[in-house]
């Protein structure tokens, strides 16, 4: 019994070194830009789009090798003279509206923007139910007989 729960303790510890171990992917050349205002610019756009295989980072904060590939897509649009709306616009029809870090309002967002709002009214309407169906209650009289 106790060699099996060390062989276990050992399986599960084994089990979650590996990603300590691991190693980012690094890009393998660095990124030119043509003067210190395209730089800026490049990391603006990048810092207000989302990594789609992170989704908790920004395209400029992450490692992961589709973030370096999509790093290298912004400059070259970037190159080509495209504005960085056109930029966005092209990422949001490669990936969707999940690419942007403040989606667009518009029909298909109306869930994200405004359900958060609307489930703090309707928890709020439920607790202020509760509370006045706790108050309407008569509070019945004590026993003068009873023993505590």
């Amino acid at each position: 019994m106790l060699v099996a729960a060390w062989t276990l303790a050992l399986g599960m510890l084994l089990a979650h070194a590996g990603p300590a171990f691991a190693q980012a992917a690094g890009d393998p050349t660095p990124l030119q830009f043509s003067d210190a205002a395209e730089e800026a610019r490049f990391h603006d756009l990048t810092s207000e789009l989302r990594c789609v295989m992170c989704q908790n980072q920004s395209l400029a904060d992450s490692n992961a090798q589709i973030a370096h590939d999509l790093r290298r897509e912004v400059l070259d649009l970037m190159h080509q003279g495209k504005s960085d709306d056109e930029i966005v616009a092209f990422l949001v029809a490669r990936y969707g509206e999940f690419v942007r870090y403040k989606p667009a309002v518009e029909p298909s967002t109306w869930l994200l923007w405004f359900g958060p709002a609307l489930l703090l009214l309707g928890g709020g309407i439920v607790v202020a139910r509760v509370v006045r169906a706790r108050s309407r209650r008569e509070v019945p009289a004590p026993v003068e007989d009873q023993e505590w």
